[in-house]
């Protein structure tokens, strides 16, 4: 079985919501030969995780959510969390960190899970650096510094909000 990570921005400008639609379904398609061949980890949050979550769901992997602490769902706007909620129902298995509060380490936690467990990260990236503890570029970091392939989609000169 091949396992495929991601992580991304929260925030996907609106004029790069189909590049990075379109670029994660090439992405899992690739790999997916048939239904459950791949498992896809996400932390589900709102953005590049929720989308890659549904793609690969839709794709034909199985879906593993990895939670980094108790009280996650309260980072999440309504709209946001129904969504989650959904997701974590269809995953095939839930990795609940042992952190009680969200916080930076608790994010870099679940980051370098996902890293650790899978083939491949896919990153939905600007290249620029985090803006906290556990943010996407410092995953990437991590991926890249344990040999992990790190597959890119942004595009050049859009930048995020």
């Amino acid at each position: 079985m091949r396992r495929i990570g991601v992580t991304g921005h929260r925030a996907i400008p609106a004029e790069l919501t189909g590049h990075v639609r379109r670029a994660l379904t090439r992405e899992l398609r690739a790999v997916v030969g048939r239904p459950g061949s791949v498992e896809a980890l996400s932390c589900l949050a709102a953005g590049a995780d929720q989308l890659f979550a549904e793609i690969a769901l839709d794709s034909g992997a199985r879906l593993t959510a990895v939670t980094p602490a108790d009280d996650y769902e309260s980072t999440f706007a309504p709209a946001e969390l129904a969504r989650f909620r959904v997701l974590l129902r269809r995953a095939d298995t839930h990795v609940a960190l042992d952190f009680a509060r969200v916080c930076g380490e608790a994010y870099y936690a679940a980051g370098a899970y996902i890293a650790d467990h899978c083939d491949l990260i896919v990153a939905v990236w600007d290249g620029m650096p985090a803006r906290g503890q556990g943010g996407t570029a410092e995953v990437v970091h991590y991926a890249r510094a344990l040999g992990k392939p790190v597959s890119v989609i942004w595009r050049p000169g859009v930048h995020r909000p």
